[in-house]
C-alpha cells in the first residue's frame, strides 16, 4: 500500500514537472496547433487528407512569439511560393527526375527573388511535395488554402496561447558555464601553487580555450531566451531581463578571455622556470587563495545575473560584493608577494605583472558599480535605439504612461480607504 502511494505521488511530481517543462509545453502546444488546423482545412480543403495545413501550423508555432510574428510572413511566403511553382509545373509536366531537378532550380531561384532568406529551401520542398501529391493543377491550389489555414492558426495560437519563456534555460546554461569556469580557476590555481610541469600548464591553457565553445552553446540559448521575451504577454519587463542576461554573458564571455590569457602567462612562466615552481612558496599559496575566491565570485554572479526575484538578486549581490572584498583583499597581498620577488629575482618580472593585472581584469569585470554602469549605458541604449526606429509608438507609450500611473494611484487610494495616495 505505502509503495502505491509512493508511486502516485512521484507520479503527480513528474506529472507537474512536465507541465512547467517549456519543452513539453512546446510539444502539446506544436500537436493542438496542428490538429485544429487540420480539421478547419478537413472541412474548407477538397482533398480528403490536406496535410499541408497542419504541416505549415506545426512549423509556425514551433517558434518564440517574437519569430513567429518576425518570421512566419517569410516561411508562409516561401509554402506559397513554392506551392505556385508546382502549380505551374503540374500544368506542364509531370512528376520524373528530370522535372525534379527543374522544379528545385526554379523554386530556389523565386525564393530568391520573394527574399525568403533561411526559408528558400522551404521553397523547393513544399514545391516536391506538391508535386509529388497533386495530380490535377487544380487540386494544388488546395495545398495554397491549406498553408493560409496552417499559417492562420499557428499565428493565433502564438497570440492567444503566448510560447513558452526560455529564460529559466538560459539561467542554468549561464550558471553551468560559470561552475565550468570555476573548476578551471580551482585547477589552475592548484597547479600554480605546485611544481608545474610545462605539458600540464599546457593542457589548462587547452581547457580555457575549450571554453569558447561553452559560450557559443550558452549563447544560442540565450537568443532563444532574448526570443522568447520580445512582445510577450507573460513577461512585463522584457527588455530588462535580456539585458541582463546578455551583459552577464558578456561579463562571463570577458572573464572567459582573461582566464586565457593568465593560463598563457602561466604556461610561458612554467616553461621558464622548470623544473623550478612557478612562485615560491608563500607566493604561490596566495595566487591559490585567489583564484579560489575569485572562482567562488564567478559563480555568485552568474546566480546574480539568473535571479529574478529580488529578494534573491539582494542576498547574491551582497554574498558576491563580499567575496570581491575579500578578493580584493588576498590580491594586494599578492602584489607585496610579487613585488618581494621581483627584487629578488627581476627576470621574470613582466610575467609576474600579467599575472597580476589579469586578475585585476577579471574583479573590475565582475565589480557591482560597473556592472550597474553597464546595464544603465543598454538599456539608454536600447531605449534610444527604440526611439530612432519607431518614433510614432514611442511618442504615444509616453503618453499613455500619465493615464496608467494615475489609475494605479486610484486603486492604491481604494485600496486605502479612501486615504489620498
Amino acid at each position: 500500500m505505502l509503495d502505491v502511494r509512493e508511486s502516485s505521488v512521484s507520479f503527480a511530481r513528474s506529472v507537474r514537472k512536465a507541465h512547467r517543462d517549456p519543452v513539453v509545453v512546446q510539444a502539446v502546444r506544436s500537436a493542438a496547433a496542428a490538429s485544429i488546423a487540420y480539421v478547419i482545412a478537413v472541412r474548407l480543403s477538397p482533398e480528403p487528407a490536406p496535410l499541408t495545413a497542419p504541416l505549415t501550423a506545426l512549423l509556425v508555432v514551433q517558434v518564440t512569439l517574437y519569430a513567429t510574428l518576425k518570421m512566419s510572413i517569410r516561411r508562409v511566403n516561401a509554402v506559397v511560393a513554392g506551392v505556385l511553382v508546382a502549380i505551374a509545373f503540374s500544368e506542364v509536366v509531370g512528376l520524373s527526375w528530370w522535372s525534379l531537378a527543374l522544379i528545385i532550380l526554379a523554386a530556389l531561384g523565386v525564393g530568391h527573388l520573394v527574399r525568403a532568406h533561411e526559408f528558400t529551401a522551404e521553397v523547393a520542398i513544399s514545391a516536391m511535395l506538391v508535386l509529388g501529391v497533386t495530380a490535377h493543377g487544380a487540386l494544388a491550389w488546395a495545398r495554397v488554402v491549406e498553408t493560409l489555414i496552417g499559417a492562420i492558426v499557428g499565428l493565433a495560437f502564438n497570440l492567444v496561447l503566448a510560447p513558452p519563456v526560455w529564460v529559466e534555460q538560459a539561467g542554468e546554461s549561464i550558471e553551468g558555464l560559470a561552475r565550468r569556469v570555476r573548476q578551471l580557476m580551482l585547477r589552475v590555481g592548484e597547479e600554480a601553487a605546485e611544481r608545474t610541469a610545462f605539458h600540464e600548464a599546457a593542457a589548462r591553457l587547452h581547457e580555457a580555450r575549450q571554453l569558447d565553445h561553452d559560450i557559443a552553446e550558452v549563447d544560442e540559448d540565450l537568443r532563444q531566451a532574448e526570443d522568447s521575451l520580445r512582445f510577450n504577454p507573460r513577461v512585463r519587463e522584457g527588455l530588462l531581463h535580456r539585458v541582463v542576461l546578455r551583459t552577464g554573458l558578456d561579463t562571463l564571455e570577458i572573464c572567459t578571455v582573461v582566464l586565457r590569457v593568465l593560463a598563457r602567462t602561466l604556461t610561458d612562466l612554467a616553461k621558464e622556470r622548470e623544473p623550478e615552481p612557478l612562485f615560491a612558496s608563500e607566493t604561490g599559496a596566495a595566487l591559490e587563495q585567489l583564484l579560489g575566491e575569485i572562482a567562488d565570485a564567478v559563480v555568485s554572479f552568474a546566480v546574480l545575473v539568473t535571479t529574478s526575484v529580488s529578494e534573491n538578486a539582494e542576498s547574491a549581490e551582497e554574498r558576491l560584493s563580499a567575496e570581491l572584498r575579500q578578493a580584493a583583499a588576498t590580491r594586494d597581498r599578492l602584489a607585496r608577494l610579487l613585488l618581494e620577488e621581483v627584487r629578488h629575482d627581476d627576470r621574470y618580472w613582466q610575467l609576474y605583472g600579467a599575472v597580476l593585472t589579469e586578475v585585476n581584469r577579471i574583479l573590475d569585470e565582475m565589480d557591482t558599480e560597473h556592472r550597474s554602469r553597464r546595464l544603465l549605458e543598454e538599456l539608454d541604449r536600447h531605449t534610444r535605439e527604440l526611439r530612432e526606429r519607431l518614433p510614432r509608438l514611442t511618442r504615444l507609450r509616453d503618453r499613455l504612461r500619465p493615464v496608467r500611473r494615475l489609475r494605479r494611484l486610484r486603486q492604491r487610494n481604494r485600496n486605502a480607504g479612501g486615504r489620498r495616495p
